[in-house]
């Protein structure tokens, strides 16, 4: 197991983003939840901050920080709103870093600015309404015509891909046919507003209510032809990599998901009183709440592993989908037993607990199933 002591840089952006997460973001997302309405002002706040620029040198305009401490800020914020956590892990993880893989000197020159000053957002649209775990289904394809490429198809359940200051979508596109006849798969640059793209009308979902999420349909979109983002053919293959980071940061979202309701269900417990003295002095919630943090520590050290590896060097894509599988359901587990702790208030969403357990669900289906995460484990164990 790495060292899981903070550096005094790390531990000092932790606190910030957790009195931040405490003073602006809590006091938000209630009414943010209820109104299904994006968070426009928590965002340009931590643009302020420049977390979207945290794991990027300072050279494209980033903090110079790294993953890890990526991760660190995605945990504190999701503690008191997930819809705000993964904005910036979509933001970052999703929007930016495929650009600052891949790109070319001009793109990342053109877009990294904007998208690490969190100024702007951008998206990534995999996942398609007929191919989500298997995304090498993609049905939408880019033609070039001329200098341009032409893409033409639909993707699903976008985050980030249609607010106000939403600039940027790459898109996964069927480019021709392998020498082995199977799909050709290459990422598209499309600037936001581009004629023909539009982010259709957003999900009623069960959670992430201040999240942004459309479908997205692309009708004859034309774009420069140097909007190919990395090498043609490469595109499926490069957003896996993308993927294997990115199970590290949504395992930190899960786990401050986790310790959020730890938190709630141990004030509680020390609070409500039934039979003459405070819940807490019951084995049965109070061994329900030590299991919860115990979850939730052992979830932590899991993503502090993977982030460890990653930063290194070190071979990384079983330690995340570990550090993924595990964390979604501590979250999901301790968002159930969070609820139940609190009876019938539990299940009233002006309770905290409450909007924690419709956010947790999707912690198991988001950036690889709970199904793809034991797949990939398998099959590193030659299974």
């Amino acid at each position: 197991m790495p060292d899981t002591r903070l550096s005094e840089d790390q531990e000092s952006l932790r606190k910030l983003v957790e009195e931040f997460a405490r003073e602006v973001v809590a006091p938000a997302a209630a009414v943010h939840d209820e109104a299904k309405t994006f968070p426009y002002e928590v965002v340009a706040q931590m643009a302020e901050m420049g977390l979207f620029g945290l794991p990027f040198p300072e050279s494209v305009g980033g903090q110079g920080a790294d993953y890890f401490t990526l991760c660190l800020a995605i945990e504190e914020l999701a503690r008191a709103d997930s819809s705000v956590a993964i904005t910036l892990e979509a933001g970052v993880g999703l929007g930016a870093m495929p650009v600052y893989r891949f790109g070319s000197d001009a793109q990342k020159e053109q877009w990294l600015p904007l998208l690490t000053s969190g100024r702007a957002l951008g998206a990534f649209g995999l996942t398609e309404p007929g191919a989500g775990s298997d995304a090498g289904g993609t049905r939408t394809t880019a033609r070039l015509d001329g200098d341009e490429w032409v893409v033409n198809g639909s993707k699903a359940f976008i985050t980030n891909s249609g607010t106000d200051i939403t600039r940027l979508v790459t898109v996964t596109a069927v480019t021709g046919q392998t020498a082995a006849g199977r799909k050709e798969i290459s990422t598209i640059l499309v600037p936001v507003p581009t004629p023909g793209f539009t982010a259709q009308p957003a999900y009623s979902k069960v959670g992430w209510h201040a999240s942004d999420t459309h479908p997205l349909t692309f009708d004859d979109v034309r774009v420069p032809a140097e909007n190919l983002l990395g090498a043609r053919g490469r595109g499926y293959a490069n957003f896996l990599s993308i993927l294997d980071e990115g199970r590290i940061a949504i395992s930190a979202l899960a786990v401050g998901l986790a310790q959020a309701c730890v938190d709630e269900s141990a004030r509680y417990a020390k609070e409500r009183e039934a039979f003459g003295a405070p819940i807490g002095r019951n084995q049965a919630i109070a061994f329900k709440i030590a299991e919860m943090e115990t979850r939730t520590y052992v979830a932590r050290a899991a993503y502090y592993d993977a982030a460890s590896r990653m930063l290194a060097g070190q071979p990384f894509k079983k330690q995340a989908a570990m550090a993924k599988l595990f964390s979604s359901e501590a979250a999901v587990t301790n968002a159930r037993e969070a609820t139940q702790i609190f009876g019938g208030y539990g299940f009233m969403n002006e309770y905290p607990v409450a909007r924690h357990w419709r956010d947790s669900k999707i912690l198991e289906i988001g950036e690889g199933t709970s199904e793809v995460q034991k797949m990939l484990i398998a099959r590193d164990l030659g299974l």
